[in-house]
């Protein structure tokens, strides 16, 4: 494959071509035909001024159309943290992002795809044997190849408008961005430039400085319209436009624009709204519809569309203030030497403008061959290729350029501004990634039978599911789920490793941006689930489509909702009493898969993921149990029943069942987690203490969520009434540092309140580091009910009464869960802290009926109820919490509440 052109469009397809090809297993030679040092720039990103910025916001900047943010997050990782979607970088930064974007897709494919670069030119084409094509070099060589993208970007205007004495003048300059074009200028030089939009806008950053004045004159005299700087989303136009003669067309638009400006305050998003349909109502106007469209209304759309990003129209706001940059509207109808060196240029109003220089800015030619390519004016001279609609760019078939005869047969490609004659809009980076993908696909197409490795029989998975990928993939795959399913740390490396094996398994990538969503691994989780989705398309199995459609769902619930509480603990956290989309997909899949351990794990996740939202866990009971003939007695599913069983209360089934499961795999964290609550909720503090201490340093070594179980030895240890024990726990095992993020306030923070409330932990707890291991949002506006719980209790062994009061404003607009248990939750804290202990024991009394509906486990959940004991002690309500007491020991023995009922009664 041939890519005549190496800037962006050239880069964007190189890039689709690299990784396309290797997701397929299509080995094929990649050969990049360019001139320029460098990939990925061009002339639009070859620029290192600083003030020239990009006219599109980063989020619309990807390389990628289906993974919006991934510029975003490069410009992240590359000294940019704070960047957002609605900045606008420097433009230099985003031919950096293209190059260092295609160097890591060829390194990448490499073993599969082979890509050279041949720095010249191409000069020429013609047919080659076999219905190849055969490029001619400027170096003199030949390059035979079985398709052909031509990406040479917008073809060079020729300066048809410049009057004879302008154009044969050595003070006109017709090229701009050519290396050194204005390194003549002098600092004291006026400057015109012809042409008011982004071209001149550039320039006029460049060349402003005191002492100079910069004129720019065009027709309209209009320079481009700035982008807002709070953007607001984009508002769909009415339907059926498409089908709108012009005039009727024209008068739709105006209503729809002064519509939305009426209700928004701003005419941008109704813009916005018609970009993605501009091709379609461009196809459908007649060319004298067009034609009509160029001469009446271009001007007029071109500087609405175009804009400048906000400090770039800052700064030529102040520089038109300041009377260095002067606009005039009009066109240059003559020019002479002044004699002094310069020109004196006349207007067609009879102005005349003694400048230094005049510099071209009316943009590139609309005819393919306007600047002279030698390549384009052979392909229309030998009908390899003919003019578009009034004759802007070339004729296409979805890109494929149509001969004279009209055929588009040829492996013969194009994309960007080769196609605004059928386009109108198609030169900007949204139009030309997905035009470059597009691409990529096209040519790829015809080798889909050439295969590096072909599969004849699929490996399957432990649980006997085939596997859409070759044996070392799948074995590397099958020790990810093996990681997965025991709770055991190094999962992502693994899955990591079966789509470095073969970058086209939907599975390994789908598992990735599953365990970097819901489990904190350290995974670029958009990237994977592009990567998954393209697999999932392109080879999965319907069960492959049907699991990467879940984990879509999942993720995008959490873009939508916010984050929630991944990997929180407990059994399955609700977030209110509607299943979400991803809820609704992963029960589907499982009715249709039920053998899929993966998708069941995540449904009933026990300690890891965020599991099903569920009120009252029959849900989950149900999973579980009609899974169950796909499993035949399985540890793995044996592991989630009993941990299921405890949670219905059925505490000594759900021993037995963990004891059986552990029995065959030591290791199973999902066992260990049922036998810790089993152990904690029959009072065998002591049984429970020593062999949870046992496994977390024996099988449990590897054991991701291992704070967790730490947690449950903790809690043992205060049921013991052992305060030392539980210090020295906290400080080797669940202090920051140890522990981080959601972790951190889940376990960490709830133990020390716990402690503290049993009067097992005097003093001051240090919560402080704790609510500094997490980040602010996630303490003070969570998404869920459960996280929001342990936000409360954390801020209130904290004593921030106005951090607690802003996490009651956040639940009080939030899911029905938050505003219905966390606000009343808030207000009972900040009574603790107020030290109103009667109110705060009528509220905290009040909350235990409908506490479950946070989600988590009792034993979570229970810190709620030790805070009550604390207020009814403090309160003097001897009787009632001697009574809770009581209630207490009767479910389970513990030297804790022995003390404090004998407490009581002294």
């Amino acid at each position: 494959m041939a890519v005549v052109g190496a800037g962006a469009a050239g880069a964007l397809v190189a890039v689709q071509v690299c990784e396309t090809a290797t997701r397929r297993r299509t080995p094929l030679d990649l050969v990049l035909v360019d001139p320029a040092p460098e990939a990925g720039r061009g002339t639009a990103y070859a620029t290192e001024v600083p003030e020239h910025r990009l006219n599109v916001p980063v989020g619309g900047m990807s390389c990628y159309p289906d993974d919006p943010g991934h510029f975003r997050r490069w410009l992240c990782a590359h000294g940019e943290p704070s960047v957002r979607d609605t900045d606008f970088a420097p433009r230099h930064r985003y031919g950096s992002y293209l190059a260092d974007t295609l160097g890591r897709s060829i390194i990448a494919a490499h073993g599969t795809v082979s890509v050279r670069r041949l720095r010249t030119r191409a000069t020429g084409l013609a047919d080659a044997p076999g219905g190849r094509l055969e490029l001619r070099l400027a170096d003199g060589g030949t390059l035979a190849a079985d398709g052909v993208v031509l990406a040479t970007g917008p073809a060079a205007g020729r300066a048809e408008w410049a009057p004879a004495g302008l154009a044969d003048s050595d003070r006109f300059v017709a090229r701009p961005w050519a290396p050194g074009a204005l390194a003549a200028v002098s600092p004291s030089d006026d400057v015109l430039l012809v042409g008011t939009g982004l071209t001149a806008v550039d320039l006029a950053l460049v060349l402003d400085r005191p002492g100079r004045t910069v004129h720019a004159v065009s027709r309209s005299g209009l320079l481009p319209q700035p982008h807002a700087l709070a953007p607001l989303p984009a508002v769909p136009p009415p339907p059926d436009l498409a089908v709108l003669p012009l005039p009727a067309l024209r008068r739709a638009v105006l209503r729809y624009v002064s519509a939305t400006r009426r209700a928004h305050g701003d005419w941008r998003p109704a813009f916005d709204g018609l970009r993605p349909w501009i091709g379609q109502l461009w196809q459908g106007l007649t060319d004298e519809e067009r034609a009509e469209f160029l001469g009446r209304d271009a001007t007029r759309w071109n500087v609405h569309r175009h804009r400048m990003a906000p400090s770039t129209a800052e700064a030529v706001a102040r520089a038109r203030a300041a009377r260095r940059l002067r606009v005039h509207a009009g066109r240059v109808t003559g020019a002479a030497p002044d004699g002094g060196g310069g020109l004196t240029v006349t207007l067609s109003d009879g102005r005349g403008l003694r400048v230094g220089w005049v510099v071209d800015c009316t943009g590139p030619g609309l005819r393919a061959d306007a600047g002279g390519d030698p390549l384009w004016g052979g392909l229309l001279a030998d009908g390899f290729a003919v003019p578009g609609p009034l004759g802007i760019g070339v004729a296409t078939d979805g890109g494929r350029l149509r001969d004279a005869r009209g055929d588009a047969g040829r492996p013969l490609f194009t994309l960007g501004s080769p196609r605004r004659g059928e386009l109108w809009e198609t030169t900007a980076i949204p139009e030309i990634r997905t035009q470059a993908k597009e691409v990529a696909e096209a040519l790829l197409a015809p080798l889909g039978g050439r295969t590096a490795r072909p599969v004849r029989r699929r490996p399957t998975d432990q649980f006997g599911l085939p596997l859409s990928t070759h044996a070392a993939a799948a074995a590397a795959f099958r020790s990810g789920l093996g990681r997965v399913i025991t709770v055991r740390a190094k999962a992502a490396e693994a899955f990591s490793r079966a789509v470095e094996l073969d970058p086209g398994f939907a599975l390994g990538h789908a598992a990735l941006a599953l365990l970097g969503h819901e489990g904190g691994a350290d995974v670029d989780v958009a990237r994977a689930l592009a990567d998954a989705r393209r697999s999932a398309r392109e080879r999965g199995d319907e069960r492959e489509r049907s699991f990467v459609d879940v984990v879509t769902r999942r993720i995008r619930d959490h873009e939508t909702h916010g984050p929630g509480a991944p990997g929180a603990g407990g059994a399955w956290s609700s977030a209110g009493s509607v299943a979400s989309d991803g809820d609704t997909a992963l029960i589907g899949h499982l009715e249709r898969f039920p053998g899929d351990a993966f998708a069941l794990g995540i449904a009933v996740p026990t300690i890891a993921f965020a599991g099903v939202g569920d009120l009252d866990g029959t849900l989950a009971l149900r999973l579980v149990e009609r899974t169950a003939p796909a499993y035949g007695g399985h540890w793995f599913h044996t592991s989630l029943l009993a941990f299921v069983r405890q949670e219905q209360g059925l505490i000594d089934e759900a021993g037995d069942l963990a004891r059986a499961a552990l029995a065959e795999e030591p290791a199973s964290g999902h066992a260990v987690h049922a036998l810790a609550h089993v152990h904690y909720e029959s009072g065998a503090h002591r049984e429970g203490r020593e062999w949870l201490d046992d496994w977390i340093g024996g099988h449990g070594r590897g054991a991701v969520h291992r704070a967790h179980f730490s947690w449950h030895v903790a809690l043992h240890e205060l049921a013991l009434d052992d305060s030392a024990a539980v210090r020295r726990r906290w400080f080797a095992q669940l202090a920051p540092g140890q522990v981080g993020g959601v972790r951190a306030l889940v376990d960490s923070g709830s133990l020390l309140w716990r402690a503290r409330m049993c009067r097992n932990w005097t003093g001051r707890v240090p919560v402080e580091g704790v609510l500094d291991a997490v980040e602010r949002d996630l303490v003070e506006r969570p998404s869920t009910a459960f996280t929001a719980l342990h936000s409360a209790v954390a801020l209130t062994a904290a004593g921030d009464l106005a951090a607690l009061r802003r996490l009651r404003t956040h639940a009080a607009g939030a899911d029905p869960v938050q505003r219905e248990v966390v606000v009343p939750l808030c207000g009972a804290l900040e009574a603790v802290l107020e030290e109103e202990w009667a109110t705060a024991a009528e509220r905290l009394d009040a909350l235990l009926p409908s506490l479950r509906r946070v989600g988590g486990s009792a034993a979570q959940r229970e810190v709620v109820e030790e805070t009550l004991l604390y207020a009814l002690v403090e309160a003097g309500e001897s009787d009632r919490a001697r009574r809770l007491l009581e209630e207490r020991l009767d479910r389970r023995a513990s030297p804790l509440d022995l003390r404090r009922l004998a407490g009581l009664g002294a």
